[in-house]
């Protein structure tokens, strides 16, 4: 038993250690991207509706302090909320931030991926096992990097800036598309739909068309958050 935990032990760390080391990827080529824009381009819109280039940037820079954040409370002993003031800090934040220069996003870019980053070494076995808070419920520390690398890889592409699906890595799809690929059975409103989708993937009917497939953002529950946060 002692053996069989230890190796699964190990599996556990191997696997953050690899999530790690996909998200620190990402950020240099995020940064890589950010570089080579200039102020006209960081007040372009990006393909988010509504939210400039600089809007997302902003984003993500938030959103790399709100890692660091409960992981430092974590490290402590402690369990605080991704935003202090909530989803209304959140975007007030992200629309106080969104008209700055491009030199000056991509300065805030760069040292919020910093800090995330030494928080992420700081962390010990134990902190790692604690856990933030979204919306008052937990959020595992562990979980934490991956969702770190998909606001990263999937606000990339939102920029608009010639980062692209094609462009993902494929670790990254792997796991992405597993989660992605589990919440379908919810998301599709109607029972003959989901009978529709279950024959073709048993093979047992041609495709089945197009589904009312809700988006994927939307799915209640905490495990699969969306990219709203």
């Amino acid at each position: 038993m002692a053996g069989d935990q230890a190796h699964t032990a190990g599996e556990v760390q191997a696997e953050l250690d690899a999530v790690l080391s996909g998200c620190r990827a990402a950020h240099d080529t995020l940064v890589s991207t950010l570089s080579d824009l200039d102020d006209a381009a960081v007040r372009g819109a990006s393909r988010l509706e509504g939210w400039t280039v600089g809007h997302v940037m902003t984003h993500l820079a938030r959103n790399a302090d709100s890692h660091t954040r409960m992981l430092t409370a974590a490290l402590n002993g402690e369990a605080v909320e991704q935003y202090a003031g909530g989803r209304d800090e959140r975007a007030g934040a992200i629309e106080a931030g969104s008209g700055r220069s491009a030199a000056e996003l991509l300065d805030d870019t760069m040292r919020s991926i910093t800090g995330l980053e030494a928080a992420w070494m700081a962390m010990t076995p134990v902190a790692w096992d604690g856990n933030g808070l979204s919306h008052g419920r937990p959020w595992p520390c562990r979980a934490m990097p991956y969702f770190r690398w998909r606001e990263v890889e999937i606000h990339h592409v939102d920029l608009g800036t010639g980062y692209d699906p094609d462009d993902w890595p494929e670790e990254y799809v792997r796991r992405e598309l597993q989660l992605t690929l589990a919440t379908v059975p919810g998301r599709l409103a109607e029972a003959t739909e989901r009978r529709r989708l279950l024959a073709w993937l048993t093979g047992r009917a041609p495709t089945p068309g197009e589904l009312d497939l809700a988006g994927w953002e939307s799915r209640p529950g905490n495990y699969f958050r969306g990219i709203s946060d």
